[in-house]
């Protein structure tokens, strides 16, 4: 019988895949125009803690849906198999399994924030409050 695979590996074997970000380089792709942000963080984590402004939200039940290029419920912004997305949740770690999947749909380029929201608050970088104002 195979071993169960536990989270801690899994996460290791996912990331082992792709290039993450940092906070700095993520924000200065998307001022560039070379990068979507994609918040999947449910709606009280964003009116607690803000938002990123010009961050897509999108929550993590339908990203696949939302962002494969070829799907009947895409948003205007999934325009193509090498968009550069960079998904953003709370600390960096449900976005690591979201970028897998996203990967998996033919997104090659889809990476995630080392250390999601709270790295981008933490490097001071551009916040809004969870109203977007």
């Amino acid at each position: 019988m195979t071993r169960p695979t536990g989270i801690d590996e899994l996460l290791e074997r996912v990331r082992s895949t792709y290039r993450r970000i940092e906070p700095r380089a993520a924000h200065e792709a998307a001022a560039a125009g070379d990068a979507l942000l994609v918040d999947i963080r449910y709606a009280a984590l964003r009116e607690r803690d803000g938002l990123i402004p010009g961050a897509l939200v999108v929550e993590r039940n339908e990203l696949e849906w939302r962002l494969d290029p070829q799907g009947s419920h895409r948003v205007p912004e999934a325009t193509g198999h090498d968009l550069r997305i960079v998904v953003i949740c709370n600390e960096g770690y449900a976005s690591s399994l979201a970028v897998a999947s996203l990967r998996e749909l033919g997104l090659h380029r889809a990476t995630d924030l080392v250390g999601g929201f709270q790295a981008w608050r933490a490097a001071g970088l551009p916040v809004t409050d969870g109203t977007g104002t």
